[in-house]
């Protein structure tokens, strides 16, 4: 088997790699993420995930592709189903057609290791590309693994991101923070 690994980030990607090396898989990690944003947040994953890659010794191909336009094209007019209708597909999609131009039986990503995406479109949107180009899906149900994963890679010193990587979860993440500064703004309006 050769399988080639979309990977978001290094802590990500600690137990999906572990896990399949204990399957005598020896996965090639691949970046391709242009819904990440803003561009520092991007790099700053993007370079850990290098650094991860050789420390322990993965092959990793590093697709350049910051998409801020593009993915503001695509997500502004359904942001609530983002992920679904753009952020997998388009990172899928790309991870298949590489996987298929150059020689991977296999693809997966390591979305699959975390609780806060959408297990089942993912596998549904992976299954549509490995049909698309001939490629075969592999199914793995991370998330079994998720804390002891990132539990590593804190103490391997990963830098440990707080939101997906789109802009509109960064916001999402201080949505109830947003409300109280409101209802306190409000709060003290009405005096």
């Amino acid at each position: 088997m050769k399988l080639l690994l979309h990977t978001c980030c290094a802590p990500c990607s600690v137990y999906c790699i572990d896990s399949l090396r204990k399957e005598e898989i020896e996965p090639t990690v691949y970046w391709f993420n242009p819904n990440i944003h803003p561009y520092m947040e991007y790099k700053a994953r993007r370079d850990c995930l290098k650094e991860y890659t050789k420390s322990i010794n993965v092959e990793a191909i590093f697709e350049e592709n910051y998409g801020l336009d593009e993915f503001c094209k695509h997500v502004i007019g359904d942001l609530q189903n983002r992920c679904r209708q753009y952020c997998y597909p388009v990172r899928l999609e790309q991870t298949a057609k590489y996987a298929k131009e150059n020689g991977y039986t296999h693809f997966s990503t390591t979305l699959l290791v975390s609780p806060y995406q959408n297990h089942e479109a993912l596998i549904e949107v992976a299954k549509q590309m490995a049909k698309k180009y001939g490629v075969e899906f592999l199914y793995r149900d991370f998330r079994v693994g998720f804390r002891e994963g990132q539990a590593k890679a804190r103490e391997l010193g990963l830098y440990m991101q707080k939101y997906c990587g789109c802009i509109f979860s960064e916001e999402d993440r201080y949505q109830k923070k947003i409300q109280k500064d409101k209802e306190r703004a409000n709060e003290t309006q009405q005096f």
